[in-house]
C-alpha cells in the first residue's frame, strides 16, 4: 500500500484544475481496493474548508472578467460588424456557472477523500519539533513568515514512517509549496537540504505539486494507473446555449407532431369531420414543416411507450435547463 500525505496546497490546486477528476477519481478507486491510503493531518483539512469559498468565487471570477475584458476589446478596437461575435461571447458567458458548478463537484469530491482518510492530529512531540526547527531557523522556518502549520506537517509525516517498513509500506509527501519545503535556487523537484533526511531512505518520496503527484502514481502503480485514467477520466465540455434550444426545439416539435397526428385520429374515430378539417387548417402548415425537416427513418415515429417517455423527458429536462418548472410539456 502506497501511504500519501498531501498538502493542502496540491488538494486546491488538483481541485481548480478542469481535468481534476482524472486524480480524484483514480485515487477513489486506488483508496477502494486498498492500494493507496491517504493520510490526512486535520489541520489540511481546516485549511481546504478555509480556503475553499475563495477559490472557488475567485474562478468564476476571473473566467467572467475575461469574458468582459474581450468585450470591451470588441467594443474599443474591432470596428464594425461585431455583433456574431457578442452574441458568442455572451453565450459563452453563460457557461459561468457551470464552471462554478464543475469546480464545486472537484472541491466536494477532495473533501469527501479527506475525510475518508486516516486522520492524524499533532502530538506534544510533535509540537516539540516544530518548536526547535523554529528555533534553529530551519525550513520551513528559514523564511520570514509564519510557518508552523507547514512545520507540523513535515513533523507529523516524519512521525508517519517512522519505524514504518518502507519497502513494503512506501511512503509520499506532496505539496505544491516550493518556497517552504523545496530546494532552493536548484531544481525544485528535491526537498529542502533541512528536510532532506526525512526522504534518504528509500521508499520516502518528496513530490512536487500536481505533477509531481501524477509521476508518484505512474511509478508505483504503471500500467494500471494508465488504465485507470483512461477508463475512469473523460471531459464533457457543457453544451452551449444555441445547441441546447435547438434540442428543445427539436424535442417540442416532434411531441407536437405526435399530439397533432392524435389528435386528428381521434376526431376520426367520432367521425367529427368538421373537428378534422378545422385541425388541418390551423396545423397543416406546421405538420409540412415538421415533415421536411424531421427526415430521418422513426424520427416522427411511430413511437413505443418508452421512446415517446424518452422523448417527454428530454423535453422536460432541456426546459429546465432554460428556465421552466420540472414536468412543463406544454406544446
Amino acid at each position: 500500500m502506497l501511504h500519501l500525505l498531501v498538502d493542502t496546497s496540491t488538494w486546491l490546486d488538483v481541485s481548480k484544475r478542469r481535468d481534476g477528476q482524472r486524480w480524484i477519481v483514480a485515487l477513489r478507486v486506488l483508496i477502494h481496493q486498498g492500494e493507496v491510503e491517504l493520510i490526512v493531518p486535520s489541520l489540511v483539512v481546516d485549511e481546504f474548508e478555509r480556503n475553499r469559498e475563495r477559490i472557488e468565487a475567485s474562478m468564476t471570477a476571473s473566467v467572467a472578467q475575461r469574458f468582459k475584458l474581450i468585450r470591451q476589446d470588441l467594443d474599443d478596437y474591432g470596428g464594425t460588424g461585431n455583433e456574431h461575435a457578442f452574441n458568442v461571447i455572451e453565450d459563452l458567458a453563460r457557461h459561468v456557472p457551470l464552471i462554478g458548478a464543475m469546480t464545486t463537484r472537484n472541491f466536494d469530491e477532495v473533501l469527501a477523500l479527506l475525510r475518508a482518510g486516516r486522520v492524524v492530529t499533532p502530538t506534544d512531540a510533535n509540537r516539540r519539533a516544530v518548536v526547535e526547527r523554529g528555533l534553529a531557523k530551519q525550513a520551513p522556518f528559514h523564511r520570514s513568515r509564519n510557518s508552523v502549520a507547514d512545520a507540523l506537517l513535515i513533523e507529523l509525516y516524519a512521525t508517519a514512517i517512522d519505524g514504518a517498513d518502507l519497502a513494503r509500506e512506501p511512503h509520499a509527501f506532496v505539496t505544491s509549496n516550493s518556497d517552504d519545503f523545496s530546494l532552493q535556487g536548484g531544481d525544485q523537484r528535491q526537498p529542502h537540504p533541512d528536510i532532506a533526511a526525512i526522504f534518504a531512505r528509500e521508499g520516502s518520496v518528496y513530490a512536487l505539486g500536481v505533477d509531481g503527484l501524477n509521476h508518484l502514481l505512474l511509478a508505483y502503480f504503471e500500467h494500471e494507473i494508465e488504465e485507470l485514467f483512461a477508463d475512469t477520466y473523460f471531459v464533457e465540455e457543457p453544451r452551449r446555449l444555441d445547441e441546447i434550444v435547438d434540442a428543445e426545439k427539436q424535442m417540442f416539435d416532434r411531441i407536437w407532431y405526435h399530439r397533432s397526428l392524435q389528435h386528428e385520429y381521434r376526431l376520426q374515430d367520432a367521425g367529427d369531420r368538421a373537428a378534422v378539417e378545422r385541425l388541418l387548417a390551423i396545423a397543416g402548415s406546421g405538420r409540412k414543416r415538421v415533415e421536411e425537416t424531421y427526415v430521418q427513418p422513426g424520427e416522427l415515429g411511430p413511437y413505443t411507450d418508452f421512446e415517446l417517455g424518452m422523448l417527454n423527458g428530454k423535453l422536460s429536462a432541456l426546459r429546465w435547463v432554460l428556465g421552466s418548472e420540472w414536468d412543463f410539456l406544454d406544446t
